[in-house]
């Protein structure tokens, strides 16, 4: 229990180093750069990948796509967190999960029980909830936790195709994406800095740091706690969500003063029964 506990911390602890950076004007895209560095050194000490584990069969168009997709997705979570707040985006990124759900369904013909589709209609409801905006409220992004939703559900199927390939481990595949995201990442700042004329910022290498020790910390934990609880996943699945949604609600209420409506508080309720549904059908 203690992974998992520490998993969902990291996981909310990112979302509140972007918030407090934004206080110091911090550069998002040169936070997620060396947010890369941390966690590509972390990721090299604690697992030692062998590259060399890599033969011609190896998914590594999947690897460069989830490469290119993670460092624009931290550019828009950055966004969400800026424009939503942690509760409506740490929201947004865990009902990411129904895109996986919905793909096995529609594109692997996966059966769905009566627990998954009332878990499913309940999480879009909630997402409805989650992003409506109060009518004073001219500041609502809500296009920015949409594209959070689903471009890590997208990424989640991706990563759940490497998972499939059992001839490479998962932790060198995660080596090689990191490193490819990393040189998305440079592309990003360098393209900013030439073309866009943006300053380096001495300020963002320690926010990077952080922000890449706790993302890496979360993916850590979080694999740790699926190897305690083997025999039962789905405690893992549930509580990682579920506790996600709820820290994030109460830092972003109580620390950061995020408004929240009585609709949206609605819809993170309904996120987490849907969540609970969702853990039902997966053990029928």
């Amino acid at each position: 229990m203690l992974f998992l506990i520490l998993s969902i911390l990291c996981s909310v602890i990112v979302g509140v180093i972007f918030k407090i950076s934004r206080k110091y004007n911090a550069n998002p895209s040169q936070i997620i750069s060396f947010n890369y560095i941390a966690a590509i050194t972390l990721c090299y000490f604690t697992f030692t990948p062998d590259l060399n584990a890599l033969d011609n069969n190896a998914p590594l168009e999947i690897y460069t796509s989830v490469g290119i997709l993670l460092p624009i997705l931290f550019l828009f979570l950055a966004l969400s967190i800026k424009y939503m707040g942690i509760a409506k985006t740490d929201a947004a990124q865990r009902l990411s999960l129904f895109i996986p759900i919905l793909a096995a369904w529609l594109l692997f013909n996966e059966g769905f029980n009566t627990y998954k589709i009332i878990g499913v209609l309940i999480g879009f409801a909630a997402l409805l909830f989650i992003l409506k905006k109060p009518s004073a409220n001219t500041e609502n992004k809500w296009i920015y936790p949409a594209i959070v939703l689903f471009g890590f559900g997208l990424v989640d199927i991706l990563f759940k195709k490497i998972a499939l390939y059992t001839v490479v481990p998962y932790t060198t595949s995660l080596f090689l994406v990191f490193l490819i995201a990393f040189a998305i990442s440079i592309f990003i700042v360098s393209y900013k800095v030439l073309i866009s004329k943006e300053k380096l910022e001495v300020k963002s290498i320690p926010f990077g740091v952080l922000v890449g020790i706790f993302n890496f910390g979360n993916i850590l934990f979080y694999l740790k706690a699926h190897k305690a609880f083997a025999e039962n996943p789905s405690t893992v699945f549930a509580g990682m969500n579920m506790g996600v949604i709820v820290l994030g609600t109460i830092v972003g209420a109580y620390f950061f003063k995020e408004k929240l409506s009585k609709i949206n508080i609605l819809g993170l309720f309904l996120a987490l029964i849907a969540i609970i549904f969702i853990v039902l059908s997966q053990l029928q």
